[in-house]
């Protein structure tokens, strides 16, 4: 499954590549990662439905996760490619916001990643 990781915060990609260091190695899953909404953009066009899943952050400077989100499910209907939003701050708006939308999953941080890799793997077995 390749996943396209979307955050502002640097520290997101090396997080990732230590708590999937195992999926990576066995390669069930490959991750991408975009510092901004304009870069997920960006990577979505050069490797066209190559995510099947994007786990985007909510607040971000220039395109916030909400605008990607909206822009994502406008543009790429086949198949669109699920997406789950996160923010550390999981309010009510954000949330509704999300989902209507069209938001597959909504998830708060600090990243839950045992609850993150039953979803993920949900995905891969769908």
């Amino acid at each position: 499954m390749n996943i396209l990781v979307v955050d502002d915060e640097q520290d997101m990609q090396l997080l990732f590549e230590q708590r999937f260091r195992k999926e990576i190695r066995e390669k069930q899953m490959r991750f991408a990662f975009a510092n901004s909404g304009e870069e997920a953009l960006a990577y979505m066009r050069e490797h066209h439905h190559e995510a099947v899943l994007i786990l985007s952050d909510i607040n971000m400077p220039g395109m916030s996760g909400l605008d990607l989100l909206q822009h994502i499910k406008q543009k790429y209907d086949s198949p669109p490619p699920v997406v789950m939003m996160v923010t550390a701050y999981g309010d009510e708006e954000n949330y509704n916001q999300a989902m209507t939308l069209g938001a597959n999953d909504f998830l708060t941080k600090p990243l839950d990643f045992a609850l993150l890799k039953d979803k993920l793997n949900l995905q891969l077995h769908d």
